[in-house]
């Protein structure tokens, strides 16, 4: 049993509350009624039904039998049907002969009776669901009656899982069945254990708690590894219902403290999410260890009521206070971030569980400072806008997402194993960019439904960083290829559907393919691929080597294998290549690139022999002579480093423009320029290019050189003159000469995100601090032991040292606040504190 919480886990939780708590008025009657021998013929293995048999309603029954009918829409939201089994009078079995049998209702799995129920414990609906989920739940819900039976269950945990332990005075109340519903959601990820003993909870040192009140815990074992020290608790401070455990739980799953480099207003946690303040502790590089080491203090403190981040100062440029040390923001939407100084951690703590201690502790001087911060953040704040816009506005429509394996930490290795090769998407559920790829992929998944050898999976990076990080995933979202038992590639194009799809299917052919025969590579120059890729069509590239040229067929080979997935690849090194290369003018190593299925063959000799020449050549050779530039291929051309002659139109290209512009691309000297067209009708956005190079709109066509990467002058084609290779050549002498003025000059600033990107996985890294042996009575009291502190300079959450080694670098309970950077003079405190700046 592992720690995960699937984002699935959400969504169902969330629709039981909708369904249990919204009733449809005029839905068909979901109370069944069968004679006995239709209901035991209609029982199904492993689906569970609850039934009640009678002859006739008596009317003491009537309102036990609206409480049935009033649970059967609840219950079915578990798979469970209710049924009334009318019996016949003459019946004499079991069920309808028996007097007692007919006061209890019978709770089956297929045709095995699992539990009576006298009538008079199914009061409600409350009392029938909790009691038919217990029953149903038996062996994933323990229940203990001693403390003994309590650290038994936790040793058993202690490395593996956490526990779930909740305290209910009786059974059959609203408080257990949110418990039990709680438990059919969860039960796969934690130990759900159950007592009504109220003795058992005093032991546990929960003292405060009313008797009289359901209480429940979550227990961190799964990090606890010494069967001396019981597992660490953090109490729900909510009532029992059904989304207050889940959000309980949710909480639990965080990162106990978040490491964050950028600025605290674009910074969004599950704390925030859930409605509850997140607390920066400001750091800097000098006192890092021990500002790590009060976050993760203050953390504990406020496990379930603030989430807490580590902000370092070094990473980040905030025009704020320097004496500032605290930061608090709140789940309020437009609330600016409060920047304060507090001497310790107790009014941090204070911070959080009083609300108006913010306004009185706040200087005027750092509002003055927010409202700058503010300022410059939103003219910032444009990274992805159109994404997430896009996102927003189609939230409400429902991805087709059954053709796609949700893979997790328990499946992902052996799915790999299942399938010639294997698509993973890593993503991360709640990431803009990550939604609107998903929807791309859907759709590659209805493109490639039925293809044999090849399955879609993916992986939500946000419940499993841990198989994230494994693979090597830095970013949302990424797209490997798994070969089955072998390698994997990493897509690294454009995330449109055409993009993706031409990656899954180029990758199931070996990159390059062997060829045997002069034949099978005459026909491989003509088209003729395998026929897993007879519907898609690429330029063919074949590389041809003698023997004697065995280091530049190993580097093509090397270049195949970089290169797989975004061309196709052909190789032939038989004893007769020479014969196939000389008929097109080259001799081995050559390459021979076949554009449109062979109509044309251009034989291209190999001088360099490296993997990384080898790579730039056939991706060089591969790009259009006279290509039209769109948002998906301009990648392409801009690595060249290149200027280029653009030629815009307003639609396709007229005949002589078009003769004349590929004539000039064809004639001109290797490397020199770009030489391409863009159609404003087709792409836009080209519109908004012009408009960046002149104050207005030139008329159109127009013919443009620009150079981006050297001065980023843009000269526009004599408008007077007619486009002819011999007048753009001319022109062309008189800008290498000097002689043309520039229409504009494009600025030198760099073309960045305007926001740095978000390292997302060390933001989720967590790593679970081992328990105390006994929680503290004081409120705010340092754990009597801690575990010890991990080595390294792990950047996720670490675990605390044990108390008398801290004190001596932090100081006491209600520790002040001096390690944090900048140094503040602060009240002095029990215990020595760690070196000043």
């Amino acid at each position: 049993m592992s720690a995960r919480k699937d984002r699935w886990v959400f969504s169902f939780f969330f629709l039981l509350f909708c369904a249990s708590s919204i009733r449809m008025q005029g839905s068909a009657r979901l109370l069944q009624e069968l004679s006995p021998q239709e209901y035991f013929s209609s029982l199904q293995a492993g689906r569970a039904s609850l039934a009640y048999f009678s002859h006739n309603v008596s009317p003491g029954a009537q309102p036990f039998l609206e409480q049935i009918e009033n649970s059967a829409e609840a219950l079915q939201d578990y798979g469970i049907s209710v049924v009334k089994v009318n019996c016949p009078k003459e019946d004499v079995s079991r069920y309808c002969g028996e007097e007692n049998a007919l006061r209890k209702a019978y709770l089956f799995r297929g045709n095995m009776l699992i539990r009576e129920f006298p009538t008079d414990a199914l009061f409600d609906v409350d009392s029938i669901v909790a009691n038919v989920l217990f029953a149903l739940l038996f062996n994933e819900v323990k229940y203990v009656e001693t403390l003994a039976d309590l650290q038994n269950i936790e040793n058993a945990l202690k490395g593996r899982s956490n526990m779930v332990f909740a305290y209910v005075p009786a059974t059959g109340t609203a408080e257990h069945r949110a418990v039990m519903e709680a438990a059919f959601v969860y039960g796969t990820v934690h130990q759900f254990v159950l007592t009504t003993e109220a003795t058992l909870l005093k032991d546990t040192g929960n003292d405060e708690s009313d008797v009289l009140s359901a209480r429940l815990l979550f227990c961190h074992c799964q990090q606890a590894t010494d069967l001396a020290q019981p597992c660490r608790r953090t109490a729900m401070g909510q009532t029992l219902t059904m989304l207050n455990i889940h959000r309980h739980l949710k909480l639990m799953g965080a990162p106990l403290v978040t490491e964050v480099a950028e600025d605290p207003e674009k910074v969004s946690t599950v704390h925030l999410q859930l409605g509850l303040p997140l607390v920066f502790i400001l750091s800097q590089k000098e006192t890092y260890e021990a500002d790590r080491r009060t976050a993760e203090f203050v953390a504990w403190q406020l496990l379930g009521k603030a989430g807490v981040a580590l902000l370092s100062r070094d990473l980040v440029d905030l025009n704020i206070l320097l004496r500032s040390n605290v930061a608090l923001k709140t789940p309020d939407e437009g609330e600016p971030v409060k920047y304060l100084v507090l001497e310790d951690t107790d009014e941090v703590i204070t911070l959080v569980e009083d609300k108006n201690k913010v306004e009185q502790i706040q200087e005027d001087e750092e509002e003055n400072e927010e409202d700058e911060d503010e300022k410059e953040n939103n003219n910032q704040d444009v990274q992805d806008d159109q994404v997430v816009e896009a996102v927003s506005r189609d939230k409400k429509r429902e991805l087709p997402l059954e053709q796609i394996l949700v893979l997790t930490e328990e499946t992902f290795h052996s799915a790999l194993l299942e399938t010639a090769r294997t698509v993973v998407l890593f993503y991360a559920s709640w990431e803009a960019v990550s939604l609107a790829v998903l929807r791309s992929y859907t759709e590659v998944a209805d493109h490639l439904k039925g293809t044999r050898g090849i399955l879609l999976s993916r992986v939500n990076c946000w419940d499993w960083p841990g198989v994230c990080t494994k693979e090597n995933v830095t970013q949302f979202p990424t797209m490997k290829i798994y070969e089955k038992g072998g390698r994997s590639v990493m897509y690294n194009g454009m995330w449109g559907t055409e993009e993706l799809t031409s990656f899954i299917m180029l990758n199931q052919v070996s990159c390059p393919l062997r060829l045997a025969t002069i034949d099978e590579a005459e026909g491989y120059l003509r088209g003729e691929f395998p026929p897993e890729l007879s519907s898609y069509h690429h330029t063919s590239l074949l590389g041809v080597f003698s023997t004697a040229t065995s280091e530049a067929r190993e580097a093509f080979e090397e270049a195949g294998n970089l290169l797989s997935g975004h061309v196709m690849m052909g190789m032939y090194f038989e004893d007769d290549a020479l014969a196939l290369s000389r008929k097109y003018a080259v001799s081995p190593p050559a390459l021979l690139l076949a554009r449109s299925r062979g109509q044309s063959v251009e034989g291209i000799a190999l001088s360099k022999e490296s993997v990384q020449d080898m790579v730039q050549i056939i991706r060089y050779e591969l790009l259009d002579v006279f290509p039209e530039i769109t948002v998906q291929n301009l990648p392409r051309y801009l690595q060249l480093r290149k200027p280029f002659l653009i030629f815009f139109s307003d639609g396709d290209l007229g005949q002589m423009e078009s003769k004349e512009m590929l004539k000039l691309a064809k004639e001109r000297p290797q490397q020199a320029f770009v030489a391409c067209w863009l159609n404003l009708k087709k792409t836009p956005v080209g519109r908004g290019v012009l408009k960046a190079y002149f104050a207005t709109m030139p008329s159109l066509p127009v013919l443009i050189w620009v150079n981006l990467h050297a001065g980023g002058h843009v000269f526009k084609f004599p408008s007077e003159l007619s486009i002819t290779e011999m007048n753009i050549l001319s022109w062309l002498e008189k800008l290498k000469a000097g002689l043309e003025i520039p229409s504009s000059t494009l600025s030198e600033e760099d073309w960045k995100p305007p926001l740095p990107a978000y390292d997302f996985l060390q933001m989720m890294e967590m790593a679970v601090p081992e328990p105390p042996l006994r929680t503290s009575h004081r409120h705010r009291d340092v754990p009597q032991q801690h575990p010890p502190e991990s080595s390294g300079g792990d950047t996720g959450v670490q675990e605390e040292p044990p108390q008398d080694s801290k004190a001596e670098k932090v100081g006491s309970p209600g520790r002040d606040l001096r390690g944090t950077a900048p140094r503040l003079a602060a009240r002095e405190k029990q215990g020595k504190r760690h070196s000043e700046l």
